[in-house]
């Protein structure tokens, strides 16, 4: 696992925990902020996938 794929799973983690967190007090503003951290790392994580991949087929 690169440094990419590592920060992504984090972030996607950070973002999900957010998420669920706002929807369960009921503030919108961290669920909103939850699902923007959620899928900037899911961004993260797929371009180290794809930097592994190049990578492995080098």
């Amino acid at each position: 696992m690169n440094r990419d794929q590592f920060k992504g799973r984090i972030h996607e983690a950070k973002g999900k925990l957010k998420e669920v967190t706002g929807k369960a007090v009921g503030n919108a503003e961290l669920e909103q902020k939850g699902k923007i951290e959620n899928t900037a790392g899911k961004v993260q994580g797929k371009f180290g996938d794809l930097k592994s991949d190049i990578k492995k087929g080098i």
